[in-house]
């Protein structure tokens, strides 16, 4: 592993563009896939399946696998956290729509930079960071606003907008547990595998309890395409890559090029779903993604 991390060169920033189509599909992917299966199993079920690809993958580079080496409490309450981000968008989706949950999940950087602020030594920011802070909560306010434009389904649509924010709050906390613990030396697949594995035991059982465990029949090639997806692009593949990348390119780089994820989400959601975008919500998520590349301006 590389001592120190670079700027992103052409293979950076080809993966950067592809693992930001694949997040900015998710939430769609996901959405398409609901009548059959509901977002909570889809999770649930797209964690086990990638848990036991990166559980091969260690065995086979030959990993440590150890549960008792300190990283064991951490690593289940990474996955609790985890699983709590993952929960909020499948309840989320079935309030609000892909383009809204894409926009706010994505400002988990937001309350990432402010856990860190007064957590973390060292991780202190400026007035250009301040004003990112200022400006995104501006911008969640004004898109929040947004949902009036839904009339009657006011409250539905600022319910699931609301779990979109919780989600990022979860995201957030997540990354601070990973910095503030002794998965910060980890490695990724051992992190990411905490993760995937907490997620698979608790969201299916959450489905079952709550009773939408059901899948409904017949299966479509739509459902089928989506879970595959989500298992083998999604939660194996690009988690793997950016803990990868992670390793070896400046984090600050990379943040700045994944707010291209939104503006995908948002795309995607208008052309494949047809979701209503109003003016407030433009004006607000544009306010989001500037107060987000401030937040981390020169960070890194």
């Amino acid at each position: 592993m590389p001592t120190t991390r670079k700027p992103l060169d052409g293979l950076a920033m080809s993966l950067m563009l592809i693992l930001c189509l694949c997040w900015g599909l998710q939430q769609v992917a996901i959405k398409v896939a609901a009548p059959n299966i509901s977002p909570i199993l889809q999770n649930g079920l797209r964690s086990a399946v990638a848990a036991v690809l990166v559980s091969g993958l260690m065995w086979w580079r030959g990993s440590k696998f150890s549960l008792t080496d300190g990283s064991f409490w951490p690593g289940l309450a990474t996955g609790l956290l985890f699983a709590g981000e993952f929960l909020c968008v499948s309840i989320g989706l079935n309030y609000t729509t892909a383009s809204h949950m894409s926009v706010f999940v994505y400002t988990a950087p937001i309350f990432t930079v402010l856990g860190l602020h007064w957590l973390v030594p060292g991780e202190r920011f400026g007035l250009t960071q301040w004003l990112g802070v200022v400006a995104a909560f501006a911008g969640i306010t004004v898109a929040f606003a947004g949902g009036f434009e839904a009339g009657a389904g006011f409250s539905r649509t600022l319910v699931g907008d609301a779990l979109g924010v919780l989600a990022a709050v979860f995201w957030a906390a997540t990354t601070i547990m990973i910095k503030r613990s002794v998965l910060t030396n980890t490695a990724p697949s051992m992190t990411l595998w905490y993760q995937l594995a907490v997620a698979a035991v608790t969201l299916p059982l959450l489905a079952l309890v709550t009773g939408q465990a059901e899948v409904v029949t017949p299966l479509t090639g739509i459902m089928w395409t989506s879970l595959v997806f989500q298992s083998l692009i999604v939660a194996f593949g690009s988690f793997l890559a950016w803990f990868w990348m992670l390793r070896r390119y400046l984090a600050s780089r990379l943040t700045v090029f994944s707010f291209l994820t939104p503006l995908f989400g948002v795309s995607f959601g208008v052309l494949l779903l047809d979701d209503p975008i109003g003016l407030p919500f433009v004006f607000g998520a544009m306010l989001v993604l500037s107060g987000i590349v401030l937040v981390n301006w020169q960070r890194g």
